[in-house]
């Protein structure tokens, strides 16, 4: 047995999270993300969780209930007797824990891009917001009344771009695209309001969340942070550090399911002065007065806007039971996608001749989220034929083999098994390329 398999075999040993594969159905390859096609049947290596997360056992027969039993017989009743109309911040509170935060400020529902719409045109109108003396209070105190700039990541997910680009014509706002890592200096008394990614889609690089944030409230602006690809896998500790406005997706690591709805946070304090630019019925403080008038619900609630997607949502309900019991701690899952990450580049290291291929995401952990982002040559054609052999990441143009590290379903041994078809693929290629 070769030495990397080895190591795989003691780590397996070791891992305190390996019970929780069972929770998920594992047992059939799948398809790839955005069309890459689809994989082998049998065992195969699922590191594709950063773009759709695996089925957790317990969901199908949640959510049979919920169409035979809750829709089926109680039909409307549901919306008390099952707690339909409560469904968004309830689950909201137990995606709390998962992102540092305390219960009543996340509310589920609608899509990722809608979120941020809302937070980053709320994040605006806060910055622009008059407090008791009759100027413009931010996050530090007066800002004064010019906050005319949205700064976007610009290398953000391009959809990210799309909407920050939408607010800021609706706003009257320049859009102003910046390197993370230049923020700090972009920022200034124009600015109100910064959107920013937890974790680079492409590259898996970490960005510093405590100290742009920290940065951002210093200008006095606002910040909306995307987590998307680190919610689930990394402690984000939104109230910890003080973060504003926050979105995420619940399909990736959380394993809520295709189109599972997204999730908004408004900081406690900030609440009663969050404006959505999406009023609507189920965000009103009488829902069913049917008022000509709005008036926005309290708390998070005012970040709901039409009926819940119900469906769906107590889908990625019953998907977040795997987070219950068993030592599973968003602390643990860090540490094994740490272990994962390391290991996988270990094996790469060992297996694939140096020079073959380059990666992308930053060595440092503090740098890293929870996938490995593999530049090479062919990259479409090699992740085609990985996918042909069971292991199952992903393809971004024009030259990156992303690969999802899932701590609660992915073992060392799959870490080992990825890294070896790698080499022979790439091999492979080579062979037929002169590469």
């Amino acid at each position: 047995m070769s030495e990397p398999k080895l190591r795989a075999k003691e780590l397996d040993a070791a891992d305190g999270l390996a019970a929780q594969r069972a929770e998920f159905v594992l047992d059939e390859g799948g398809g790839g993300s955005g069309g890459e096609g689809g994989g082998a049947g049998g065992d195969a290596v699922y590191l594709d969780g950063n773009s759709l997360g695996a089925l957790p056992v317990a969901v199908p027969g949640r959510v049979e209930d919920v169409v035979r039993r809750q829709w089926g017989e109680l039909r409307i009743r549901s919306w008390t007797e099952s707690g339909w109309w409560t469904a968004p911040e309830r689950i909201g509170d137990r995606i709390a824990p998962l992102v540092g935060a305390a219960a009543g400020q996340i509310v589920v529902g609608d899509s990722t891009s809608v979120n941020v719409f809302k937070a980053v045109v709320g994040a605006v109108r806060l910055a622009r917001s008059a407090d008791p003396a009759g100027g413009s209070a931010g996050p530090t105190g007066p800002t004064g009344p010019a906050r005319d700039e949205i700064v976007v990541d610009a290398t953000t997910f391009p959809t990210d771009g799309y909407i920050a680009e939408s607010a800021a014509r609706m706003t009257g706002c320049t859009l102003r695209p910046v390197a993370p890592s230049e923020v700090p200096d972009a920022l200034g008394d124009r600015t109100a309001a910064v959107l920013l990614n937890h974790v680079d889609y492409r590259t898996g690089r970490l960005h510093d969340l405590p100290a742009l944030t920290a940065a951002v409230h210093a200008a006095g602006a606002y910040v909306v942070w995307d987590l998307c690809h680190s919610a689930g896998a990394l402690p984000v500790g939104l109230d910890e550090h003080g973060v504003d406005l926050a979105v995420g997706c619940t399909y990736k690591y959380l394993n809520g399911g295709p189109g599972s709805p997204a999730y908004l946070y408004v900081r406690a304090e900030l609440q009663d002065r969050f404006d959505s630019p999406l009023p609507g019925w189920n965000s009103h403080a009488e829902p069913f007065g049917m008022r000509p008038e709005y008036a926005p619900a309290p708390g998070a609630l005012r970040g709901r806007v039409g009926t819940p997607d119900i469906l769906s949502m107590l889908a990625l309900e019953a998907a977040l039971d795997v987070w219950d019991g068993g030592g599973v701690t968003i602390e643990a899952v860090r540490a094994k996608s740490l272990a994962l990450t390391d290991f996988f580049l270990e094996c790469v290291e060992a297996y694939v001749p140096e020079g073959r291929v380059e990666c992308l995401t930053p060595r440092p952990h503090g740098e890293r989220g929870s996938q490995i982002a593999l530049r090479c040559q062919d990259a479409g054609d090699v992740m085609r034929r990985l996918i042909e052999r069971g292991v199952v990441g992903d393809f971004r143009h024009p030259d990156v083999l992303r690969f999802g590290f899932t701590p609660l379903y992915v073992g060392f041994a799959d870490v080992e098994r990825a890294a070896r078809v790698l080499a022979e693929v790439l091999a492979e290629v080579s062979a037929e390329t002169g590469v």
